[in-house]
């Protein structure tokens, strides 16, 4: 049996990169496709295999830019020979041309955030007034083609309740829940230090910067991990007491985890890998409480951290307040113990459980037995 995994971009190191790692331990042989591809922002894991990118790959500097382009390259990696394509979807991935007799699983993110979700709010808040005018036929168009290609996958698995809703909503497709895999065994906790840690990448609907605002108000300690397009923004906005680490190496995070006194989560998350490895260190979280978040983090029993309503400076200000009402109260062993429902092994078990069944009955009946028998 041939697989390939297919996955939107290969540029940074984030939640859905790890995904595709762990992918690559359940299928050791399968090949790689994506969109643009950067050796150096990637583990070894991933560099060992094959991996082909898109003819769009030169302009991967720009790659943010070239949204209307990527179906048009997806559709053009030839896929003959393969059995088994599981595409990891966020950006466009799910749209690849399957050849007959393959089954194509989709393991999903989330929609397309900036055409579906939080198109509102890319339109007419976080982008230039001068691209407003592309923008709104460019994800009409992709609007268009989004849905259109979701009848091309056979199955798809969403990372959380959460996504399972985005994904009926927007395709009108039934899927089951997998946790995406966090390697929970490699966290560990150290006496906390009096800073909090944003660890994000620094996009607008991460919100970071209500943290930044909120914690120039309390005067808190504020450390932020992670880059993007919103990092000068952030920066001008930024007090004396707030830090700026950049993008840093596991063994970093894992230590400015273990030493933090809690994890802040100022926007919706669609699953959200970092506050299980927070709760992994024995670290609490103030999350707004939407998403994903509702799902990771437990609020009672243990108390794994402090939700807030609605993504605003003041609430964000109010939570972290009350958490360090109750800060005396977490129980860093029961928050660790909480995590190991989100580690590899099970993410695994359950997506070998996924490769070994028969496809839902709202897929296309198409799967072949020599797929089904080589996961037994």
């Amino acid at each position: 049996m041939r697989a390939a995994i297919v996955h939107y971009w290969l540029v940074n190191w984030r939640g859905g990169e790890k995904v595709v790692e762990a992918l690559c331990r359940l299928l050791p042989e399968a090949d790689i496709f994506t969109l643009f591809y950067d050796p150096r922002a990637v583990s070894e894991e991933i560099r060992r295999r094959r991996v082909t990118a898109s003819f769009l790959n030169p302009l991967r500097g720009i790659y943010r830019r070239l949204l209307p382009a990527m179906p048009l390259a997806l559709e053009q990696f030839d896929l003959r020979g393969y059995d088994l394509v599981i595409s990891s979807e966020s950006g466009p991935a799910k749209g690849v041309l399957v050849p007959p007799g393959a089954r194509h699983i989709c393991y999903c993110h989330t929609p397309m955030r900036y055409v579906w979700d939080l198109y509102q709010a890319y339109s007419k808040e976080w982008m230039p007034a001068w691209q407003r005018a592309m923008f709104a036929p460019v994800s009409h168009y992709l609007r268009l083609w989004d849905a259109a290609s979701a009848s091309r996958v056979d199955e798809f698995i969403a990372n959380s309740e959460n996504v399972r809703r985005r994904i009926h909503r927007a395709w009108g497709r039934e899927s089951r829940v997998v946790y995406p895999p966090v390697a929970v065994e490699s966290f560990y906790w150290r006496e906390p230090e009096d800073y909090y840690l944003v660890v994000s990448e620094l996009v607008a609907y991460k919100r970071v910067d209500l943290a930044v605002r909120a914690f120039g108000r309390l005067g808190r300690r504020l450390r932020i991990v992670g880059d993007g397009p919103e990092f000068k923004r952030l920066r001008r906005m930024a007090g004396s007491g707030i830090e700026f680490c950049g993008r840093v190496s596991d063994e970093t995070l894992r230590e400015l985890l273990a030493r933090a006194r809690a994890l802040i989560v100022p926007g919706e998350e669609d699953f959200g890998l970092t506050p299980v490895e927070a709760l992994a260190s024995g670290k609490p979280v103030v999350a707004l409480g939407k998403g994903g978040a509702l799902e990771s983090v437990p609020a009672i029993d243990p108390l794994g951290g402090v939700f807030f309503d609605e993504p605003e400076e003041a609430q964000l200000a109010a939570a972290v307040c009350r958490f360090e009402q109750v800060e005396a109260r977490v129980r860093p062993r029961e928050l660790q113990a909480w995590a190991e429902q989100f580690s590899e092994a099970r993410f695994a078990a359950a997506m070998r459980a996924v490769l070994n069944s028969t496809p839902r009955s709202d897929a296309v009946p198409r799967v072949s037995r020599r797929v089904r028998a080589a996961f037994r």
